[in-house]
């Protein structure tokens, strides 16, 4: 436990992040204190629609330089921009229609945007009404300087209720032999694209390499940006009725994925933490002396091996 509750406090290593981060390889949590903050009073959608992924970047390393990023921001690649507007509701009236036709013509005809190469950010603005607005000013304002077009708070809204829908859309691949899912990674801003032409190029050659027929799901999105680099999303699927072995096939794939990242310079993971399934690069993360390190910390605190999960290190 800790001996106090301080904003900030100078005692050495910080013995309790060593234990929140064990992944349940040293104890359980048993209790916690939280922080409560108050709704904010206002909130506001948006999007930005880039000619490409090149320029999306750009916008959000210069919104990380400037530190005027939202509440939330993201940007997805062209893949999965596309797949958000093949899940756009249907049935709309002969008006909704037109006008959809009219931005169309005007955003591939007009600005010269190609629609296989298009990308969009999604903001979050939260705050009072006076924040909100003048953070809107400056991220349009920016998005500006990279050909970004204020694509309206209704499709922001949409990207987002993407994100909280993608999960159950894996889950319904299952039923008809459509596997996927996603793993994360963070880089510096500039390893961004080389790491996501490489990751993406990397999946399409592995799974050819393991017998898949079909063509390969595969998209990025940036999630989350800091002042020197960004968290990045994968997600990728195959169709996998011929295949004798899917999961062993989609782990291989992954795995090379993985190797492909740590080549660029990546992280072994941004949050969703290591666990057994990339136990392998823990050593080439952290050295040789850190799992050294790590495995007297766990000899010394559970020296039974009460808390035997095989997270981080072998047990």
């Amino acid at each position: 436990e800790k001996g106090s509750l301080v904003p900030r406090i100078s005692a050495g290593p910080d013995l309790h992040q060593i234990v929140m981060g064990s992944e349940g390889t040293l104890g359980v949590i048993t209790e916690v204190v939280l922080k409560v903050r108050a709704l904010p009073p206002a909130r506001a959608y948006g999007s930005v629609l880039f000619p490409n992924f090149e320029s999306g970047v750009a916008f959000m390393r210069e919104v990380a330089r400037r530190r005027a990023a939202p509440a939330s921001i993201r940007l997805v690649d062209n893949e999965q921009f596309q797949f958000g507007l093949a899940l756009k509701p249907g049935g709309a009236s002969a008006f909704t229609l037109a006008f959809d036709a009219a931005k169309k013509f005007y955003v591939t005809k007009i600005k010269g945007f190609e629609p296989t190469k298009m990308c969009v950010a999604t903001l979050l603005f939260e705050g009072d009404a006076d924040t909100v607005k003048r953070q809107q000013a400056e991220v349009f304002a920016i998005a500006a300087q990279f050909r970004g077009m204020n694509a309206g708070p209704d499709n922001g809204f949409r990207g987002y209720f993407l994100t909280y829908v993608i999960a159950y859309l894996r889950d319904f691949g299952f039923n008809y032999n459509f596997i996927a899912e996603s793993f994360e990674t963070s880089i510096t801003w500039d390893a961004v694209l080389p790491m996501c032409e490489g990751v993406k190029r990397r999946i399409f050659e592995s799974c050819a390499a393991h017998g898949v027929k079909s063509t390969p799901f595969v998209s990025c999105r940036v999630t989350q940006t800091y002042d020197c680099g960004a968290a990045v999303y994968f997600y990728f699927g195959f169709e996998h009725a011929e295949l004798k072995d899917p999961v062993g096939a989609f782990t291989a794939v992954e795995n090379d994925a993985r190797d492909e990242i740590m080549a660029h310079g990546g992280s072994i993971s941004h949050h969703h933490g290591v666990g057994k399934h990339r136990r392998q690069w823990m050593q080439e993360t952290v050295s040789a002396t850190g799992v050294h390190l790590l495995k007297g910390i766990k000899d010394t605190l559970d020296p039974q091996n009460v808390f035997g999960n095989g997270n981080l290190i072998p047990s």
